[in-house]
């Protein structure tokens, strides 16, 4: 891993490009009982392929890989594409179920939903809450995974340490963490729940001069039923401030032991990403220690959305 910041050997410097693949006869969204959830999907092409799952994060949804997800299919990938717990039209079976969003209950539901499509070691890939799926997932149970593209990098989150302040800095990036964590923000995610993402969307993404239609596109996603809970929750745990799920007790004692990621990897960072900050190819290698690529794209946060050749290009580096 002695390359330089951005000389890549399969994967494109630029993430911007020209290239648009006609998605417009957009999968059928179907659903699958997976664990402790109905997992609303969407699955595009040969589904004797090889298989890819893409993952998305918050506040984002599936659609945000339509692009990608074309390309993958012309390569001959069978790509699944959910919509994570409290998004969209996924939906808890149980009303006993606890609406967490923890970092354990994101990657059990990843696992469950692989079994439950029978899917054998395929490349996982996502960024944000996604990519935070995907890493625990590659981390704790790397027999599951064929290859990983991570989004920003090792997302394992340090509960411990997060009780600690960072440097003001780097604070004021989490102020919309720390508004959730009381009872206005409660208020205000439940009244402005789209106009909230709307915003994180321009901060986060500063260069990317997304369409009204874009985040239209999207919007439905926050009308899921358990979106507030799940959210004040993955927001609230990461601090230390809410108990998690009993259920997932062990999982994030694993995960608190921030054991590296030994499945092959690429990762992808965003040159202009405001909330999480690039690292170098020498700071993810030490997480990574079969880091296959890296590449540091012309975009923000929001990568397949804003860089999706780029992204599609680390999901192909990694094709069996």
């Amino acid at each position: 891993m002695g390359r330089a910041r951005g000389q890549l050997s399969g994967v494109a410097d630029t993430g911007r490009s020209d290239y648009a693949p006609d998605v417009t006869d957009k999968p059928a969204v179907s659903r699958v009982r997976a664990g402790v959830l109905d997992v609303s999907l969407l699955r595009t092409g040969n589904p004797d392929g090889w298989p890819v799952v893409l993952l998305h994060g918050f506040p984002y949804d599936a659609r945000g890989f339509d692009a990608v997800t074309a390309r993958l299919a012309e390569a001959g990938a069978f790509v699944v594409t959910p919509w994570l717990r409290g998004f969209g039209g996924t939906r808890f079976i149980e009303a006993s179920t606890m609406r967490s969003g923890q970092q354990a209950a994101v990657a059990h539901d990843l696992l469950d939903l692989l079994t439950a499509l029978g899917l054998e070691a395929p490349v996982i890939a996502g960024y944000d809450w996604g990519g935070r799926a995907a890493c625990v997932v590659a981390a704790l149970w790397p027999e599951r995974v064929g290859g990983l593209v991570s989004g920003n990098g090792y997302l394992l989150q340090d509960i411990a340490a997060a009780r600690h302040p960072d440097p003001p800095d780097l604070e004021r990036r989490h102020w919309y963490q720390y508004y959730l964590h009381g009872e206005r923000g409660e208020a205000g995610l439940r009244e402005h729940r789209a106009e909230l993402a709307r915003l994180l969307w321009e901060e986060w993404s500063p260069t990317w001069t997304f369409s009204d239609s874009e985040f239209e596109a999207t919007r439905p996603a926050f009308s899921n039923p358990d979106f507030v809970e799940v959210v004040l929750h993955s927001y609230r745990h990461r601090y230390g401030l809410a108990a998690g799920d009993p259920a997932y007790a062990e999982t994030e004692r694993r995960i608190a032991e921030l054991p590296p990621i030994t499945v092959p990897t690429v990762v992808v960072d965003g040159r202009h990403d405001t909330v999480t900050l690039p690292q170098s190819v020498e700071e993810h290698a030490h997480h990574f220690p079969a880091l296959v690529d890296y590449a540091l794209v012309d975009a923000g946060h929001a990568l397949p959305q804003e860089a999706p050749e780029a992204f599609a290009d680390a999901v192909l580096r990694l094709r069996p």
